[in-house]
């Protein structure tokens, strides 16, 4: 849903984002070409305030037209697949938000009901499509394609999404789908196969209901070519260099292209096939894949290889689609002002690998209070109570302008959407101490291992998203950064035996791993995502539809002025004679002071935009 090249968390422009930017290039790649098709792989529907002012506050009426649809509509997409955060609403939503969309949704592994194998189910949009186009050579003569496109989405999204779909839809493996459907594609008189996969690039063999699913997706024969994306990383790019199977210069994974175009409508991802019509038959000769960006990116070390930039100034402006999302724009940033509480004091993100946490200090306040408040099972009530919250906005992938910045004084609904980003609902865990240590184990994995006697090594994983880096309030503990990590960004425990968190404690005595405790966190976490130890449906003891930003809301306003705590409840342990580098925003620099302690100095601006903050740890 980043359709206007703003940012509505800092309400301000910001043109390297946004559809309405993408037209201009989707309009200069279609100069280029005689022959030309454009898709999406999915994650349009939820992401700013725009989707959940659409989804919450205004709503869709029958034969309303949603503002992507339309837009999609306007850019005369041949074809879409659905994300799993396209689900985030709710069925019937999404359903009236599609009703009229002029190009075919294709989704092949969601389902209405599973029957005894991918061909018998029944399907919540059609499994796939066949796109028969007329073709033109460079002689100027005419010829039939039929261009068979097919969609995947990430099986857990019927976990994730439990609550909002309430048991409307199931899944199947995207590999065995994918499998199954490509011969009937073949039969059908598809002469290339394009794969819609809202999946990323993940482990090389395939397991059952796996997430980043691509590089096995790629193996299957018959699939010629892949638009991928759910990780919203860029390929090529030499971030997957050294992967058997996968060639960032060729843009190819297990011979396929594959392009990835990033997030927020950064990116345009193209892949320009020349083909040879012989013997009645379509042949693809050679495949070049590249993503083009809407931002100029500085040049440097660290700038994504491979990456083709177009200059914002040659990008033209799209006046109709512009005018679509034009009204719901200006009706968002009003309801985006409106004052909602106040602060006594700042409230940001910048430190919170640091252990400055206000802006999940607050949300954790938030949710404890809440579930204390609607809490009466007796068995529930005795149990000691903690509140679970990953900062939505640090930084990384998603770039220097993703961190929560919230001034002290008035607060709008426009901080509440930069505090919490996402429409999740409250739940609650019945957890063991045992698995708070699995959790805090798999959150400390997000920084790189620092060694002694080293200067200026940089502090976190830059591939860990900071929605995974989980503190939990009402406990006590310390992070040894100079142990390996216990897991792997996504999950895959590395080594039993490594392990990070010292001096685990409630209540000032040691962590008892028997002891049982409620823990208060989101619906998508308390369902599983994210591979956390107590999760899962069997330990959610407690939903509500309430969402997470609407307790946070209330909770402002019902104090006269919000208490913002900076420090959080971890400490980094020394390392002797080290120091890290934060990547950070530079809007960081005027709070310098809430980490003095730490001896930080300002390195300048890397290549991505962000401060390189050197700290003593």
């Amino acid at each position: 849903m980043h359709l206007h090249p703003y940012d509505y968390y800092s309400d301000t422009p910001d043109p390297g984002l946004g559809l309405t930017r993408l037209a201009g290039l989707i309009d200069i790649a279609r100069q280029e070409v005689p022959n030309s098709l454009l898709f999406d792989n999915g994650d349009f529907l939820q992401g700013t305030p725009v989707g959940d002012f659409i989804a919450f506050e205004r709503g869709l009426r029958a034969g309303d037209l949603h503002p992507i649809t339309e837009a999609m509509n306007a850019l005369r997409y041949d074809a879409i697949t659905l994300g799993n955060h396209e689900f985030n609403y709710g069925l019937d939503f999404l359903t009236k938000a599609m009703s009229q969309a002029e190009f075919p949704v294709v989704a092949a592994n969601i389902l209405t009901q599973a029957g005894p194998s991918p061909r018998k189910d029944r399907h919540y949009a059609r499994p796939y499509t066949l796109l028969r186009r007329k073709v033109t050579d460079r002689a100027g003569r005419s010829y039939p394609l039929c261009i068979g496109v097919i969609g995947v989405a990430p099986p857990q999204i019927t976990v994730w999404e439990r609550q909002a779909l309430g048991g409307l839809i199931q899944t199947r493996d995207m590999v065995e789908t994918v499998r199954a459907f490509v011969p009937e594609m073949r039969e059908a008189g598809a002469d290339l196969v394009v794969l819609l996969a809202h999946s990323g690039i993940g482990p090389i063999r395939h397991s059952e209901n796996m997430e980043n699913a691509i590089i096995p997706l790629a193996g299957i024969e018959g699939v010629d070519l892949i638009l991928s994306g759910h990780s919203h990383q860029l390929f090529p790019s030499r971030l997957f260099a050294n992967i058997p199977g996968i060639d960032v210069e060729r843009g190819t994974i297990c011979g396929k292209p594959v392009v990835m175009s990033g997030f927020f409508g950064s990116h345009l991802g193209l892949i320009d096939l020349k083909m040879l019509h012989t013997g009645g038959r379509w042949m693809v000769l050679t495949a070049e894949v590249t993503t083009r960006c809407l931002r100029d990116t500085p040049a440097g070390a660290n700038r994504p290889a491979l990456l083709t930039d177009t200059s914002c100034a040659q990008i033209p402006r799209m006046p109709r689609v512009r005018k679509i999302v034009e009204r719901t724009h200006l009706e968002v940033i009003e309801n985006n002002r409106q004052p909602i509480g106040r602060c006594a004091a700042p409230i940001n993100s910048f430190f919170v690998y640091l252990g400055q946490t206000a802006a999940t200090a607050l949300i954790a306040d938030a949710q404890a209070e809440f579930v204390a408040r609607h809490i009466h099972a007796p068995e529930l009530t005795e149990l000691p109570l903690l509140s679970a919250v990953a900062p939505c906005k640090a930084g990384g992938l998603a770039g220097p302008r993703n961190f929560s910045n919230v001034q002290a004084g008035t607060l709008t609904l426009r901080a509440l959407g930069d505090l919490y980003l996402y429409p999740n609902t409250i739940a609650a865990c019945r957890v063991t101490g045992a698995d708070l240590l699995l959790w805090l184990e798999r959150s400390a994995s997000a920084y790189n291992q620092i060694y002694p006697d080293l200067a200026e090594q940089f502090l976190m994983d830059a591939t860990f998203p900071s929605y995974n880096f989980e503190i939990v309030y009402g406990l006590d503990y310390e992070i040894d950064l100079s142990a390996p990590a216990r897991f792997t960004a996504d999950g895959q425990e590395i080594d039993p035996r490594h392990a990070r968190i010292r001096n685990l404690t409630w209540q000032g005595r040691p962590l008892d791993p028997a002891a049982e405790f409620l823990l208060c966190t989101n619906s998508f976490r308390a369902q599983g995502a994210g591979g956390f130890a107590g999760t899962g449906p069997e330990n959610v003891v407690f939903e509500d539809p309430t969402s997470t930003r609407e307790v946070l809301r209330d909770y402002i306003a019902r104090h006269d002025v919000v208490p913002v705590r900076d420090a959080g409840p971890f400490r980094l342990q020394p390392v002797r004679a080290a120091t890290a580098i934060l990547r950070t925003s530079v809007a960081a620099h005027a709070h310098l002071d809430a980490v003095a302690e730490r001896d930080p100095e300002s390195l300048g601006i890397d290549a991505q935009g962000f401060m390189r903050l050197r700290v003593s740890l």
